[in-house]
């Protein structure tokens, strides 16, 4: 039976050539309700994924470059005085689209990165005593690049732990890269996909992977990965609370995407590190290192751990 994430994936993966684990990664992200953050070098394809999402699902896009002069008011958007109505009228910025996408975003501000933390979270922006509810779905987007350093502010803690993953799409396999350049695939090809569903059937699909039933024995497996974070040598900072929510939300998602209507132990060790690693602090001085170093330990963590039966 052809499901609608199946469908989905086959359209995106017509411009996302051999990366099928990275466009079902960010389907889940979708469906359960969560953002995405990419880590990886310039010229792989996250603004071609962002975009191919968006087309496939027929919802509204946008792309912010953030820059060092880049201000809050510049991504929420800002009141603008009426001499017509004698009013000030808000005009909504680009974060009130369904997919956004946040190009580098560790070259802006705190100041302007923390403008997302409310919209990300609660799903509305406040501004002038007044609440704007953001269009559903909703899904940021965010890139970084992990080796450039100069000039970049590091994303706190606390809004590093907003996504509900950190992945990294890589190079594509050279077999896919020659495919890429035989068939002049880039941005541009982008046009020729067509919808292959609605709003409404992705809102729907988010109310079904909210019923994906979890058995209370995947639930303590969850807790006591989270639990040896937390006493791992190598890590100064364990996994919270929302870590344990994100990774049961993933797992769910994952189960829907396999067609069931139940979650498995593999539902959760498949997305463990990448919706678990950037929510530990790991004990090393060179930060280029701490990205694998975390998928590292989550790795070890979940081999030593017992399967529930």
């Amino acid at each position: 039976m052809v499901t609608l994430p199946s469908l989905i994936e086959s359209n995106i993966t017509q411009i996302i050539r051999g990366k099928d684990e990275i466009v079902k990664q960010t389907i889940i992200c979708l469906l359960a309700e969560g953002h995405l953050l990419i880590e990886d070098i310039p010229g792989v394809g996250k603004t071609t994924l962002a975009l191919a999402l968006a087309k496939s699902l027929d919802l509204s896009f946008q792309r912010v470059q953030f820059t060092s002069d880049l201000l809050p008011s510049d991504i929420l958007g800002v009141s603008i005085y009426s001499p017509k109505n004698n009013t000030f009228e808000f005009k909504k910025g680009p974060i009130f689209h369904h997919i956004v996408l946040a190009d580098e975003i560790n070259r802006s501000t705190p100041k302007t990165q923390s403008a997302l933390l409310e919209a990300m979270n609660e799903r509305h922006v406040s501004m002038d005593n007044q609440t704007w509810i953001l269009p559903e779905p909703f899904l940021l987007m965010a890139t970084q690049n992990p080796y450039e350093h100069y000039g970049t502010y590091p994303l706190p803690e606390s809004q590093r732990d907003r996504f509900l993953m950190r992945i990294s799409m890589g190079y594509p396999a050279q077999k896919y890269e020659k495919e890429i350049l035989r068939k002049e695939i880039d941005i541009h090809s982008i046009e020729k996909l067509s919808p292959v569903t609605t709003k409404e059937d992705v809102l729907k699909s988010i109310s079904e992977v909210r019923k994906v039933r979890v058995d209370e024995s995947l639930d303590d497996y969850i807790l006591k990965i989270a639990e040896e974070t937390r006493k791992s040598p190598f890590l100064d900072l364990g996994v919270s609370p929302r870590g344990c929510i994100a990774l049961r939300k993933a797992a769910q998602a994952n189960g829907y995407l396999e067609n069931r209507t139940y979650t498995i132990p593999d539902d959760i060790k498949k997305n463990a590190v990448c919706v678990l690693s950037h929510r530990v602090m790991v004990k090393s001085l060179n930060s280029d290192l701490e990205t694998e170093s975390a998928a590292k330990i989550i790795g070890e963590i979940l081999d030593r751990i017992p399967v529930p039966m």
